[in-house]
C-alpha cells in the first residue's frame, strides 16, 4: 500500500483499520462456507447472519481507510485486488472451520476480542470510526453470546462433544496471543476473564501451549489464507477492473 503522502501516524492509522477490516472480511468468508452445511436450519441462518455482520464491518472500515488514505481506493480494491502479503488479518480468522465445535471455539476467542476492541474504538477521536465501532460493538456482543453459549453446550455435553471442543481449544489457543498484543492490559485481563469463564463453565481446560503464532498483522500468513483469497477473488482476478 502506498502511503507516501501520509504522515507516519496517518499511515499507521490506515494500516490499523485495514487489519481490522481484513479480520472481518476473512472471517465472513470462512463463516460463509457453513451456508447449507450447519448442523441445523436455525444455525444455518444464524451463522449466515453473523457472516453478513462481519462483512458489513469490513466494508465500512475499508471505506474509511480509503478516505483517510486519499488515493481513491475503496472497499472493492482492498477486498479484491490485494495479494496475500498485503492482507493484515489475524491468523486465527483464516484457520479452517473444522467441525462445528472448532468454529464455535474460534468464534468465542475472536468475539470476546472484538467486544474489547469495539469498546476501545467506540471512543476514538475520529467520529466516523467511533460510529462504525459503536455499531459493530452491538453485533459483537450478540456474536459472543452465540459462540459462548455453544461452547458451553458442547463442552458440558456428551463425551464426544466435550472431546471435540477440547481439541478445538487446544488447536486454536496458539493464535490468541496475536490478538491480545493489540489490547491494553486491562482489556487483555477482561478478555481472559470472559473466555476463561466460558471455558470453565464448559468444563474445558485452558492449554499450557508455549508455542504462540503471530505474523498476520505483518502479512505473514498460514498456508490457509492463499486458497481462501483465490476462491474469494477469482472473478476479479479473471476479469481485472470488473465493475458491478
Amino acid at each position: 500500500m502506498s502511503t507516501q503522502a501520509l504522515s507516519t501516524d496517518q499511515a499507521h492509522g490506515v494500516e490499523h483499520l485495514l487489519g481490522h477490516a481484513d479480520d472481518s472480511l476473512v472471517l465472513a468468508q470462512r463463516l460463509g462456507e457453513w451456508i447449507s452445511r450447519a448442523p441445523e436450519l436455525e444455525e444455518d441462518i444464524a451463522i449466515g447472519n453473523i457472516a453478513l455482520d462481519h462483512l458489513g464491518v469490513a466494508r465500512a472500515l475499508y471505506t474509511r481507510a480509503g478516505e483517510l488514505e486519499g488515493e481513491g481506493r475503496g472497499e472493492d480494491h482492498f477486498a479484491m485486488s490485494r495479494p496475500e502479503r498485503e492482507y493484515r488479518n489475524l491468523l486465527l480468522v483464516e484457520q479452517p472451520n473444522g467441525d462445528f465445535a472448532q468454529t464455535m471455539v474460534r468464534g468465542l476467542f475472536f468475539d470476546a476480542y472484538q467486544v474489547e476492541l469495539g469498546e476501545g474504538m467506540a471512543g476514538a477521536d475520529d467520529a466516523e470510526i467511533a460510529g462504525i465501532a459503536g455499531r459493530a460493538l452491538k453485533e459483537a456482543r450478540y456474536h459472543l453470546l452465540h459462540s459462548s453459549t455453544w461452547v458451553i453446550r458442547l463442552g458440558d455435553g456428551t463425551e464426544e462433544s466435550h472431546r471435540r471442543a477440547q481439541e478445538s481449544v487446544d488447536r486454536l489457543w496458539r493464535y490468541t496471543d496475536e490478538m491480545l498484543e493489540e489490547l491494553t492490559p486491562s482489556r487483555r485481563q477482561s478478555w481472559g476473564q470472559v473466555v476463561g469463564g466460558a471455558l470453565h463453565e464448559a468444563t474445558l481446560q485452558v492449554p499450557a501451549d508455549p508455542y504462540q503464532r503471530s505474523g498476520g498483522r505483518r502479512g505473514l500468513h498460514s498456508e490457509h489464507l492463499g486458497p481462501l483469497l483465490a476462491e474469494m477473488q477469482w472473478m476479479q482476478r479473471s476479469y481485472p477492473g470488473l465493475r458491478w
